[in-house]
């Protein structure tokens, strides 16, 4: 049986994405889906729907794309838990965003036989969880300097609750561009405590973003960037699989 490859998208506002829409083309794969409204679906942006004003292009579609491009996957099935503006500490074990997404994942691994998609005669597997947060906690030198450690329980904690102690993790770095942020003083703390935490935490790696841009609000990628972004997220799980 044909295998889903479901990939589960944490995070806050640069993981659900932010990108314009109208400044790339648009990604269509009739072997991605996503997860939405407890049912699979042809995959199309924005995935995340946490401030649908302002919901646009993120990186996980150009990841999915460049998976099947490769042969690296079949199918692949995008679960968009990422909401803007969250904080590590919103998402530790107990909270409510920790507890959606795992709900989340447990829900889209059941066929739905009420909503007629392709994906339900798939075989599921939870093949990667992405991973893009840390600006939120980049704003105090406390935050930053704890992120390590705090991401390491969560990961730890995510991949038990899951079953799964294996499954990678890809988490990419904040962009260069908080510099010019009023407020995400920390940001370089914040992706040198990413690489500490990728040291300390089985099958987890980080994606540079070096180079990328911002859409001029310098917090967010713009979607040409997260189009870059989420081929160099893809080149970190074919590294995986050597």
């Amino acid at each position: 049986m044909n295998t889903l490859d479901v990939i589960l998208l944490i995070g806050q506002s640069n993981m659900a994405g932010r990108g314009r829409l109208t400044e790339v083309p648009a990604i269509s794969n009739p072997h991605i889906f996503t997860f939405k409204q407890d049912a699979w679906i042809s995959a199309e942006e924005p995935l995340h729907s946490d401030k649908p004003a302002i919901a646009g292009i993120g990186l996980a579609m150009s990841f999915a794309d460049n998976l099947i491009l490769h042969s690296a996957s079949e199918n692949i099935g995008l679960v968009p838990c990422a909401f803007g503006g969250t904080s590590l500490d919103e998402w530790m074990p107990g909270r409510t965003l920790y507890t959606t997404c795992v709900e989340a994942v447990k829900s889209c691994m059941n066929e739905n036989k009420k909503v007629h998609s392709s994906a339900n005669a798939l075989q599921k597997k939870l093949s990667c969880i992405l991973w893009h947060q840390g600006e939120n906690d980049s704003i105090n030198s406390k935050d930053a300097e704890s992120y390590s450690v705090r991401l390491q329980t969560m990961l730890t904690a995510l991949r038990e609750t899951l079953v799964c102690p294996e499954v990678p993790v890809i988490a990419g770095e904040l962009g260069s561009f908080l510099q010019f942020h009023d407020q995400c003083r920390f940001y370089q703390t914040v992706n040198a405590q990413l690489c500490d935490a990728a040291k300390n935490v089985p099958n987890m790696t980080v994606v540079s973003s070096e180079g990328l841009e911002d859409n001029g609000d310098h917090i967010h990628f713009n979607a040409r960037s997260l189009r870059e972004f989420g081929k160099r997220y893809a080149e970190k799980y074919f590294d995986g699989l050597k």
